[in-house]
């Protein structure tokens, strides 16, 4: 049983979308914007379209998938196209137009998937939270450690690592380089880079495949636009998740989670044959 209703004769459907790098979108059905009590800004669904939603008693998740045009209410093409939108967290709730407090009737919480570009248009395709109860879940006994770099069980702190610094020489999209930089080889590599300025500047952080101690800077992926000398950018170190970097690189054997000493498949199946 919800704890508040909005009236129905005032209600107004509001959308709220959590993006990863802290990028937030609000929507709304009336026909102007809603300022809501907290002053967070509501804009007018001139420039979007909801489908239906519909909720069972059931495990069933529901999905609920939102169609606009490019632009309108701060979804951007390139916000839309470098994937800053992808694994974001979706509010759907209802408020009364002439009271607005955010999240006063809560509709649907999940995630938003696939985004299709067209022209001028977008669909990005959601799941209702609850979906989660179909994943698999449990450990894996493996050599590399299941742990995200950076989290309460790896214990290193982010923000204490991360390093910035400026573009000073262009190879490609892909690869680019910081001359200032001092660290030794492969310091960055597995880690993450989010530019600070540039065209680049508030798109998601780009996985690093190699780092160089001259400091070249090779992506797994293109940035979005081509990187431009003096663009600034954010780094933080990664972890390759095997013991040598647990121990060697971070100091942190303690919490290394991998099992790097349990026979393979192919040695624990093995049929001894012929005299001991």
């Amino acid at each position: 049983m919800k704890s508040t209703v909005a009236p129905y004769e005032t209600a107004a459907w509001c959308v709220r979308i959590e993006c990863v790098n802290g990028t937030t979108v609000r929507l709304t059905s009336y026909p102007v914007d809603l300022m809501m009590s907290n002053a967070s800004v509501y804009k007018t669904d001139s420039g979007y379209d909801a489908t239906a939603f519909a909720a069972s008693a059931s495990f069933s998740p529901s999905a609920i998938d939102i169609e606009g045009i490019v632009v309108v209410g701060g979804v951007t093409r390139d916000a839309l196209a470098s994937g800053v939108f992808d694994n974001a967290r979706v509010k759907v709730f209802r408020c009364d137009f002439l009271n607005p407090i955010e999240d006063y009737e809560p509709v649907a919480s999940g995630f938003l998937g696939k985004t299709t570009l067209m022209d001028d248009a977008y669909r990005i395709e959601g799941m209702q939270i609850i979906d989660a109860l179909n994943q698999s879940t449990g450990k894996l006994y493996q050599a590399a450690c299941p742990r995200t770099f950076g989290d309460t069980g790896c214990t290193k702190s982010l923000p204490a690592l991360t390093a910035t610094g400026a573009v000073t020489s262009i190879t490609s999209a892909q690869v680019f380089r910081d001359s200032s930089r001092s660290e030794v080889a492969d310091w960055f590599g597995a880690g993450t880079i989010q530019f600070t300025s540039g065209n680049n500047a508030g798109l998601k952080p780009l996985e690093i495949r190699d780092y160089a101690a001259d400091g070249t800077i090779t992506l797994f992926e293109p940035a979005y636009y081509t990187p431009a000398i003096g663009d600034t950018f954010a780094l933080i170190p990664g972890c390759r998740k095997r013991e040598t970097d647990c121990r060697d690189k971070w100091n942190n054997i303690l919490n290394f989670f991998g099992f790097t000493r349990i026979p393979t498949n192919s040695t624990y199946t093995t049929v001894e044959t012929g005299p001991k």
